[in-house]
C-alpha cells in the first residue's frame, strides 16, 4: 500500500471522543468539509504515491486558517495552488505558518523534493479553538491548558502509535516549536516513540517576532534537515 493511501485512511479514522474543558472545541476538517477531504486526498496523492522511506515533521496542531482549513498541515488555501491544481471551494484565508513553510520548501528544491522525503504532521493531528472574553472563536495549542493537556494525551499517544504503526522512519523527529518539543519529549521519555528529538523554532513564532531574520531560519531549517 502506498503512501497515500495509508495517509488518506488515517485522516478518515481521526475522531477525538474525550470530553474537552469547557469552551474548548476540536476542529476535524476530514469530518466537517468535504471539501477539506477531497483536496488532501489529491494532495497525498500527488506527492506520496510510493513507499519511499519519510521522515517525520511534527508541529502542534492545525489552525483555523491552515491545517484546520484545508486538511494538509502548514497549508493555507492560498497556498494550495502551489501543491495541487485544484481550486479552493471555500475562504480564501491566509496563515503566516504556511508562508514560511512553503518559503523554506521552494527553497529545498520545490514540493515535490521536499514531500518525497518528509511527511508533515502535528502531535495533535487535530486542532483546537476556544472562545475568548468577546465570544470570538481562536487557535488553542494542546499544551495551553493542563486541563487541556491531560484531555488530548490519550488521543496524542494514540496518533503516534498510529504513525509508527504506519511505518515511517521514527529515527528522528523534527518537532517544531520548543515548547512542544518539550511536551513531546515527555511523552517520548515514557514510550520512546523515536530515538531523537530534534527543535526548530515554530513557524509561526519567526513570522511574528523573527520576521527580518526569515532567510536565516529557512538556512537553519535546511541545514538540520540535510
Amino acid at each position: 500500500m502506498h503512501w497515500a493511501d495509508k495517509i488518506s485512511r488515517y485522516n478518515r479514522e481521526l475522531n477525538f471522543r474525550a470530553r474537552l474543558p469547557k469552551n474548548i472545541s476540536v476542529m476535524n476538517p476530514y469530518a466537517d468539509d468535504p471539501n477539506a477531504l477531497s483536496i488532501s486526498d489529491e494532495f497525498y496523492h500527488t506527492y506520496y504515491s510510493d513507499d519511499a522511506p519519510r521522515k517525520i515533521i511534527l508541529g502542534i496542531n492545525p489552525g483555523r486558517h491552515g491545517g484546520g482549513a484545508t486538511g494538509i498541515p502548514f497549508t493555507d488555501p492560498k497556498r494550495l495552488s502551489e501543491v495541487i491544481r485544484s481550486p479552493w471551494k471555500g475562504n480564501t484565508s491566509h496563515e503566516p505558518s504556511s508562508v514560511f513553510i512553503y518559503d523554506m520548501v521552494n527553497a529545498f528544491g520545490g514540493p515535490a523534493a521536499f514531500y518525497a522525503r518528509y511527511f508533515i504532521n502535528s502531535v495533535s493531528p487535530l486542532g483546537y479553538t476556544i472562545r475568548n472574553a468577546s465570544g470570538k472563536e481562536v487557535n488553542f495549542n494542546y499544551y495551553d491548558t493542563p486541563p487541556l493537556f491531560k484531555a488530548v494525551m490519550p488521543f496524542i499517544i494514540s496518533n503516534l502509535n498510529n504513525l509508527r504503526d504506519m511505518g515511517f522512519d521514527m529515527e528522528t523527529c523534527y518537532c517544531l516549536g520548543k515548547k512542544n518539543a518539550l511536551c513531546l519529549g515527555e511523552i517520548n521519555a515514557k514510550s520512546a516513540f523515536f530515538k531523537q528529538i530534534i527543535s526548530l523554532e515554530h513557524p509561526r513564532y519567526i513570522m511574528q517576532y523573527r520576521l527580518k531574520s526569515k532567510d536565516e531560519y529557512i538556512r537553519k531549517y535546511l541545514d538540520v534537515l540535510a
